[in-house]
């Protein structure tokens, strides 16, 4: 109910997420946390964005590097670029896809809290952790006395 209601509010379908690689140091390291929103302003040149392109089923944070106005629509095409990375996107989206559309974009980072999102990749790329943290909460449970 809590996300259903982040989700309203911010408008993004996705109102937080975790940074999982280095490509944005030093602005965002692995395991921060950012908080999104996605507004109907127009998307800017220097922004935080995280998208999600076809096939790919994790969302990826980086900085939009080139905005493309289409003069007919007033749609906007971005171009990204991981801030410690030497290239730009185009070899993460789509085969073909040279720019990212509006329903590409989830999110606009507006805030973050640094280191948070640690727990979330630890369980993520070692399953006993998690495994183990869900029996000893389980244990917790059964254990306890009212």
């Amino acid at each position: 109910m809590i996300w259903k209601t982040l989700m309203c509010v911010t408008g993004s379908e996705s109102p937080v997420v975790v940074v999982l690689s280095e490509s944005m140091e030093p602005g965002f390291a692995r395991g921060d946390i950012l908080f999104l929103s996605m507004s109907k302003d127009p998307i800017r040149v220097g922004e935080i964005v995280v998208y999600n392109v076809d096939d790919r089923p994790i969302p990826i944070v980086h900085r939009v590097i080139k905005v493309h106005e289409r003069k007919d629509t007033g749609e906007v095409d971005v171009l990204t670029k991981g801030d410690n990375n030497s290239e730009d996107d185009i070899s993460l989206y789509a085969p073909g896809q040279r720019w990212l559309q509006r329903k590409h974009i989830i999110g606009r980072a507006v805030g973050f809290l640094p280191h948070v999102g640690w727990a979330t990749i630890i369980m993520t790329e070692k399953p006993l952790i998690k495994y183990i943290l869900i029996g000893a909460l389980g244990l917790l449970v059964i254990t306890s006395k009212d």
